[in-house]
This record gives C-alpha cells, sequence and structure tokens, in this order.
C-alpha cells in the first residue's frame, strides 16, 4: 500500500477542509458586512434615484407652468454637506437679468478689495482772500457710486466754517476718472418712463444718483409741491386738486410729466387727486449728469450762503491746483450691499467702469470693455469657462447679457470659498425678510434659509444665491425662467427653492448602516 500516497491524499484533503473551513467562517462572519455592503448598495441606488427624481419633478413642473420644456434652467450645487448636484438645462445660455450684479460685485470683492473707496477732490487754483475764494472751484470725481447729497453738504460746509461766502471764479466739473468711448449700449425699455432711476446711465460725473425726489401733500391750505434737492433747472406745475380727508390714492394715480425747453430748463406737471394728509412721491432722472451735478452743488453751496459768480464748466483739473476738500465714500462692501439688495443698477455699471478704469491697458479706450475683459480673465483664472458668456454692462439691465446656470452656479461656488464669502452673502436679500425677497416665501417656514438675488426682465425671472436645506446644507443655487410671457416664473423659481430647503437630493453615505448595527460599519 502506498502510505505516502494516502498520506499525500489525506494531507489534501485536509488541507481542502481546512480551507473550506475558513472560507465558511470569513463569510459567516461576514455576513452582516456583506448585509452591509447590500444595504448600501440599495440606498445608494435609491438615492441616485432619488436625485434624478428631483430633477424630474422640477423639470416636469416647469413644463407645466411654462408650457415649455427649455424655458427653465437650473444648476445646484451642495457646497458643506450631503447632497447632489443637480441640473435642468443647465448649459443653456440664458437672458439672466439682475443677477449678472452677483458676478460684477464678487468680481469687485476680489479686485479691488473690500476697503476700496472712492474719493471726490475740491480744489482750486485761486487763493483765499478775506471771505472769497479767488479764483476756479474745480471738482474732480473719482467714479463714487454713491456721491449722496448729504455728503456733499458735509464737504462743502467745509468751505463756510473756513469764512468763505463768495466764489470769483467758474465751478469745473472733472469727469475724466472714467474712459467712455462712444457711450454705451442702449437698453430698450418697454416702459413708458424713459426717466425712471432704474435706466440711469453711469458717469464719471455721477451725483446722488442723478435723481430729483418729487413730493406733493395736501393740507388745508391746498396742495404744496417740491423736490429735492432743489435745482434752478428744475420747476413744478402743479395741478393736484385737494380733496377732504380720505384713503390716501396709490403713486399710480398721478401723473408726473417732464416738459423740456431749450435753455435746459424742465417743467415737470403733476396732476392727480390727493386727499387732505395725504402725500405722493416719485423720483425721475431729468438732467444730464454734468448739468445736474453742476446744479446741484450750486444748490448746496446756495443754501450756505456761498455764490459762485462765474458759470459752469467740463474739463479736466489743472495739475497745478490745490486740494482743499475731500470726501471719501463709504467702503466697497457698503456700495455691494446696496447693489444687491436694492439691485441698483447704476450703481453695478459704475462699479463695472471702476473695474475697467483700474485695470485698464495702456491701449483701452473704454472702462467697460477693459472691466468685462477683466472679470472675463479673473473667472477663467479660477477654473470658470466663461464661452458663450455675456456681461455687456455688469448690472443686468440689457437684452445680450448671457450665461448659463452652471457658469453661474460655479462661480458661486468659488464665491463660497472666498475670504469675502460672508461679505458677499450679507449683500443678498434674505428670504421673506428683506430687498427684493421680502415678499417671497412668506409663511413657508423658510425665513431666513437663503440669500437670493433677484432678476426681473420682460420674458425674464431669476435667482442666484445660497439657500440652506432642511439637514443644514448649504447650497449654491442658480435658476432662470426665459419665457414668453414669463410672469408665473418667480412662482416657478420659488418652487424651486422651497423643494431644494424641503426635499433635497441628498445621497446616502456608506456609514449610515452604522446606525443599524454598529460593529459591521466601515469609518
Amino acid at each position: 500500500m502506498n502510505t505516502q500516497g494516502l498520506q499525500a491524499g489525506k494531507g489534501l484533503a485536509t488541507g481542502r477542509f481546512a480551507s473550506g473551513a475558513v472560507a465558511l467562517a470569513i463569510a459567516l462572519a461576514s455576513a452582516p458586512l456583506g448585509q452591509a455592503f447590500a444595504q448600501e448598495q440599495n440606498s445608494a441606488e435609491e438615492a441616485f434615484a432619488s436625485s434624478r427624481h428631483w430633477a424630474s419633478q422640477i423639470r416636469s413642473y416647469a413644463s407645466k407652468s411654462l408650457n415649455s420644456d427649455e424655458a427653465l434652467s437650473v444648476a445646484v450645487i451642495p457646497l458643506n454637506g450631503p447632497g447632489i448636484e443637480q441640473y435642468v438645462n443647465a448649459d443653456t445660455l440664458m437672458s439672466p437679468g439682475s443677477i449678472m450684479k452677483l458676478v460684477t460685485t464678487y468680481a469687485a470683492l476680489e479686485l479691488l478689495g473690500p476697503t476700496h473707496h472712492w474719493k471726490t477732490d475740491f480744489l482750486t487754483d485761486g487763493m483765499m482772500v478775506g471771505d472769497s475764494l479767488e479764483g476756479n472751484l474745480y471738482v474732480r470725481f473719482g467714479g463714487d457710486p454713491k456721491l449722496t447729497l448729504e455728503r456733499l453738504w458735509s464737504t462743502l460746509r467745509e468751505l463756510k466754517s473756513m469764512g468763505i461766502n463768495r466764489i470769483e471764479g467758474d465751478l469745473v466739473l472733472d469727469g475724466s476718472y472714467f474712459r467712455v468711448d462712444g457711450g454705451f449700449p442702449t437698453f430698450e425699455d418697454n416702459g413708458d418712463n424713459p426717466h425712471a432711476p432704474f435706466l440711469v446711465e453711469p458717469s464719471g460725473y455721477l451725483t446722488n444718483l442723478n435723481l430729483l425726489h418729487f413730493q406733493v401733500r395736501a393740507d388745508e391750505r391746498g396742495t404744496q409741491a417740491w423736490t429735492t434737492p432743489d435745482l434752478g433747472q428744475v420747476s413744478i406745475d402743479n395741478r393736484v386738486t385737494a380733496l377732504p380727508e380720505g384713503p390716501c390714492p396709490a403713486r399710480s394715480r398721478f401723473d408726473w410729466e417732464p416738459v423740456f425747453h431749450e435753455n435746459h430748463q424742465v417743467t415737470v406737471r403733476v396732476t392727480g387727486q390727493l386727499p387732505q394728509g395725504c402725500r405722493s412721491t416719485t423720483y425721475l432722472s431729468l438732467l444730464p449728469h454734468e448739468r445736474y451735478s453742476a446744479s446741484v452743488i450750486r444748490s448746496v453751496l446756495s443754501d450756505m450762503g456761498i455764490i459762485v459768480s462765474g458759470g459752469d464748466r467740463f474739463e479736466s483739473t489743472p495739475e497745478d491746483a490745490r486740494l482743499v476738500m475731500r470726501t471719501t465714500s463709504p467702503d466697497l462692501v457698503s456700495m455691494v450691499r446696496d447693489i444687491n439688495k436694492w439691485s441698483s443698477n447704476v450703481m453695478a455699471r459704475q462699479m463695472l467702469l471702476t473695474i475697467g478704469a483700474e485695470f485698464r491697458k495702456e491701449d483701452d479706450k473704454d472702462d467697460r470693455v477693459a472691466g468685462i475683459r477683466t472679470v472675463y480673465e479673473w473667472l477663467e483664472n479660477m477654473g470658470i469657462n466663461t464661452a458663450g458668456m455675456v456681461i455687456d454692462n455688469g448690472a443686468g439691465l440689457t437684452r445680450h447679457g448671457r450665461i448659463t446656470a452652471r457658469q453661474g452656479a460655479q462661480i458661486l461656488q468659488q464665491a463660497w470659498d472666498s475670504p469675502y464669502a460672508s461679505d458677499l452673502m450679507a449683500s443678498m436679500p434674505i428670504i421673506a425678510m428683506d430687498g427684493t425677497m421680502a415678499r417671497r416665501l412668506r409663511n413657508t417656514g423658510m425665513d431666513g434659509e437663503g440669500r437670493i438675488k433677484t432678476g426681473y426682465l420682460e420674458n425674464v425671472r431669476s435667482i442666484a444665491g445660497f439657500t440652506r436645506d432642511d439637514n443644514n446644507t448649504t447650497w449654491a443655487i442658480v435658476g432662470m425662467v426665459n419665457n414668453d410671457p414669463a410672469w408665473n416664473g418667480q412662482a416657478v423659481l420659488d418652487r424651486v427653492l422651497y423643494s431644494l430647503h424641503f426635499r433635497p437630493p441628498v445621497g446616502m453615505t456608506l456609514s449610515r448602516s452604522a446606525d443599524e448595527n454598529p460593529a459591521s460599519s466601515i469609518q
């Protein structure tokens, strides 16, 4: 008998048995783990299906509400917690409206810095003799987006404090800080008020947003109408009739019709009916920037008892002119807040021009073009694909602006990691609480749960910003509706925000099985 063969066979059998036992032991020991893997795989598949379901629901809702499969574009990206990116028509170039201001203001924070200030200088080429300034008073503007009437008054008051009652010379305004070659692209507004505040263009001479505040009030004497500031070139033809006390009418019940004369004078005829104790107001932009600014400065000086004997001129400041006074704007962060909270077009456009002025090259002739180029270069350096993007004027007040939802969300994703993220976020309207979001998503449980910039143009509604879901994950979100008509686009975008908050597309992680079987969890 070949015992050696038997022993060899026994050894082989024993080895096979041992091997099988070990395999069985491992299989038995790992059964919970295998179950966990299976559960996690199922969970992952469910999460993926759920995420697809979120986008599908949004697409379906938009299709029914807008009668179009292409009218809505959405991109949402989780920033600090669980979630799955969602895209609906996200690579379609859309007209963004005012959400383009986020690109401009974020760029300004990064390129100019949050502490950037604008300076407006008052200089002279003359001497102070007694109570007179014998020479010209130069005003060298520095592109300030918000040189207010109050700041002008405070600065010019210094002249009075110096004992000056008369300026024996001209008032010379220098708006050369900006280079503008051939004006700005025209926005074809379909409204009936070409003098509305949102249509004011940027300018090197911009003062007080180039606006006049008109008011009319009724009392026992009848009606009185006035304007602030009170300018010599603008008069009011008040034809409002007084009524007995009663409910105050809406502003739309009054007509403010400007009549322009050849000598730069404007008469504003106001008509309507006003009960006693009521008033109505409106804002209009009626004068060219340089004429308005000169008139405002003369008006402030006159109120202080300071007379300018000469005329108005618009030219550069001589190099040998001496600085007399200076007013410095609030910092850029304050400007960004005003732009985004209240969607100021002229301030956003002024901001883009400032970027162009500060980063212009020798052969640049137009600061708008230089500003756009600078922003594109900055975006591309961050890895943002700018293909097809059209910034145009930086405010979104244009029929030509274009951006994709994916581009917008990626820009916000970069902003989230910026040192100035908190400044940008604080500038955006708070859901259901202030700014242009004050009346949206009220009574939904979403008060304060997001910072959202809104956009509104004919056939355009849009949102962009940051919002939290029910798990405290913050998402970057961009949504745009381009549709004719787009009147219900706001409701669609509000539905997107609501759905992202209460039913976010959140995936499962492998460690979730630890809740059921801690021993088999994978860390």
